[in-house]
C-alpha cells in the first residue's frame, strides 16, 4: 500500500469513527437508529463501516461515499423535530445518487424523505416485557432487548422467570447470567451485570430485571414486581394452546407472545402477515423455519403463482436432541446430534397454510438436522403458475430486500463463497443466496435457497412482533 493509500485509509477510519460518534449520540439522545442496509452503525468498527459501503454495490451499479453517509448523518443529527425513529442512510443515499440534483440541495432532499417523521404517532411510554424461560432463545432476546433499549421508550425488560435447579439460589443466578454473557455461537455479550443482595433481582446495563423463581404461571402476581400491561414472550414450548398460553394472563400481564408454531392461535410472521393482529391477547411468532421461507414463498407467489412445491430445511441441531445415543420419544432423534444427519419432519410447510390460507394443502416439507449449532438453510422447490427466469426472481428478491414489508426480513447475497458460518449474527430471517438460484429449462420449476440463522434471526423477528403487539414500534425507512 503506497503513501497515499494509506492516507486515504486513515482519512476514511477518521471519518467513520466520526460517524459512529454522532450516530451513538442520536441514539441515546433522541431515540433514532440509523443503520446502512439494514447493518448497524452505532457498535460497527470503523473497518466495517467502509467495507459495508463498499459492498453497497450488491444493490446499485455504485459503491456510496462514506463522506456521502457521513453528511446525511450531520443533517439528520441538526434536524430538531424528527421522532424516535429507525432510518436506512443507505437508502437515503441511494435515492440521492439517482435524484434530479436540480430538484435542491441534499438538506431539501432529506427533509422532505423525512417529512412524516415530524408527528409521534406511537405509544410514548415504553412496554415492560417478561421472559418467561431463559434458553437459547430467551437469552438472546434478553440481549436484543437490553442492547437496543436505547431511551427505554420501546421495550424495557422488567423480569425473567425461570424454573429452579439449584438449592442455591444465588449460585443458580450466577449460572444463568454467565450463559447470558459468554456464548459458544453468538460470542460475548459487551454489558455489565450486578446481582442484588436478596436475589431478587439483576442490573444489567443500568436496567433491573426480576428474577421470579417460580414452577406454574399460577404462582405469579406480576404487579408486586411493579410489571403492569407487560407482554409476556413464553420461550419455553410447554404451552402451545390458548387454554395452556391464558395462564399466563395474571395480574400484570396484558398479552402473551409464543416462540413456537401456536395450535389454535394467529401465527405471525412479521413483515407478511402481522396487520391481521387487532386487540388478540395471544399470539404466536411461528418457528424459525416458517419466518424464513415465508417472505421468497410470499414473493413468488404474488409476482408468479405457485402451484406445489417442496421444502427442504438442512437445519442445525437443537437442544431437543441427544448429544449422544440415548432414548427419545420421536423417530431418529436419539441418535447422536453431534456425529449424525438426522431425517426428521418439519412443520414448516404447513405452518405456511396459517400465513397463506391459499396455498393449503399443495407444499410438503421434510427436515435434515446436521452436525452443527447454529445456521440453516430452506431449499424451495416450487411449480409455478407463470414462467419465471433467474434474473427475474433474483431481481425481485434483491428489491424487495432493499424496501418494502420485506427489508427487514431480507437479505440478498451475492457471494458465491458464502456459507453458513456467514450467517451467525444476521438480524434478517432470510438470507437469499442468489447465485444459487435455479430455473427450469421450461421456465416453470423454481429452486431457491435461503440461509436463516435459526436463533438470531428468528430472536429479531420475535423482537419486531413484540414491538408491534405492544404498539412502541417506531417510524422507519428503509
Amino acid at each position: 500500500m503506497s503513501n497515499h493509500d494509506l492516507l486515504v485509509r486513515h482519512q476514511q477510519e477518521k471519518l467513520a469513527l466520526n460517524l459512529v460518534h454522532t450516530v451513538g449520540d442520536l441514539r441515546f439522545d433522541k431515540g433514532i437508529e440509523l443503520i446502512m442496509f439494514r447493518k448497524a452503525i452505532y457498535d460497527a468498527k470503523p473497518s466495517e463501516i467502509i467495507r459495508n459501503h463498499i459492498l453497497s454495490q450488491a444493490f446499485i451499479d455504485q459503491s456510496i461515499p462514506l463522506e456521502l453517509t457521513v453528511t446525511i448523518t450531520n443533517i439528520i443529527a441538526q434536524m430538531d423535530s424528527i421522532v424516535p425513529a429507525r432510518i436506512d442512510v443507505g437508502t437515503i443515499a441511494v435515492e440521492w445518487l439517482s435524484a434530479d440534483k436540480s430538484q435542491g440541495q441534499l438538506e431539501e432532499f432529506i427533509e422532505y424523505k423525512l417529512g412524516a417523521f415530524t408527528s409521534d404517532d406511537f405509544q410514548s411510554s415504553p412496554r415492560h416485557v417478561v421472559l418467561y424461560g431463559f434458553g437459547r432463545i430467551g437469552r438472546l432476546l434478553a440481549r436484543i432487548i437490553i442492547d437496543t433499549t436505547g431511551r427505554g421508550d420501546q421495550l424495557r425488560l422488567k423480569a425473567i422467570v425461570l424454573r429452579s435447579k439449584l438449592k442455591d439460589r444465588k449460585a443458580e443466578i450466577e449460572k444463568r447470567l454467565a450463559l447470558l454473557e459468554d456464548d459458544s455461537v453468538h460470542g460475548t455479550f459487551l454489558g455489565r451485570y450486578e446481582i442484588a443482595e436478596d436475589l431478587s433481582s439483576v442490573v444489567i446495563n443500568g436496567s433491573r430485571i426480576a428474577m421470579i423463581f417460580a414452577s406454574s404461571p399460577a404462582d405469579i402476581d406480576y404487579t408486586e414486581y411493579g410489571i403492569h400491561n407487560a407482554l409476556l414472550i413464553d420461550n419455553t414450548g410447554i404451552f402451545r394452546d390458548k387454554v395452556g398460553l391464558s395462564n399466563h394472563l395474571r395480574p400484570g400481564i396484558e398479552k402473551v407472545l409464543l416462540t413456537a408454531p401456536g395450535d389454535d392461535i394467529s401465527n405471525i410472521v412479521y413483515g407478511v402477515n402481522h396487520e391481521v393482529i387487532e386487540d388478540e391477547q395471544i399470539v404466536s411468532a411461528a418457528s424459525c423455519t416458517t419466518n424464513a421461507i415465508v417472505p421468497p414463498i410470499k414473493i413468488i407467489d404474488d409476482n408468479f403463482g405457485i402451484e406445489k412445491g417442496h421444502l427442504e430445511t438442512i437445519h442445525s441441531y437443537t437442544s431437543d436432541q441427544n448429544l449422544l445415543d440415548n432414548f427419545h420419544k420421536k423417530p431418529r432423534r436419539g441418535r447422536s446430534a453431534a456425529i449424525n444427519m438426522v431425517l426428521t419432519n418439519t412443520g414448516a410447510a404447513k405452518a405456511v397454510s396459517k400465513v397463506f390460507p391459499h396455498l393449503k394443502g399443495i407444499l410438503t416439507g421434510n427436515a435434515v438436522r446436521v452436525p452443527t449449532p447454529n445456521v440453516s438453510i430452506a431449499i424451495l422447490v416450487l411449480h409455478l403458475k407463470r414462467k419465471a427466469s433467474v434474473d427475474e426472481i433474483n431481481t425481485l428478491i434483491r428489491e424487495a430486500s432493499l424496501s418494502g414489508d420485506l427489508a427487514e426480513q431480507l437479505h440478498y447475497s451475492i457471494s458465491e463463497e458464502f456459507v453458513s458460518s456467514h450467517v451467525v449474527g444476521y438480524n434478517a430471517t432470510s438470507i437469499v443466496d442468489a447465485p444459487s438460484t435455479i430455473v427450469s429449462e421450461d421456465g416453470k420449476l423454481a429452486t431457491i435457497y435461503a440461509w436463516y440463522d435459526n436463533e438470531y434471526g428468528y430472536s429479531h423477528q420475535v423482537v419486531r412482533l413484540a414491538k408491534h403487539m405492544g404498539k412502541v414500534r417506531r417510524k422507519v425507512l428503509y
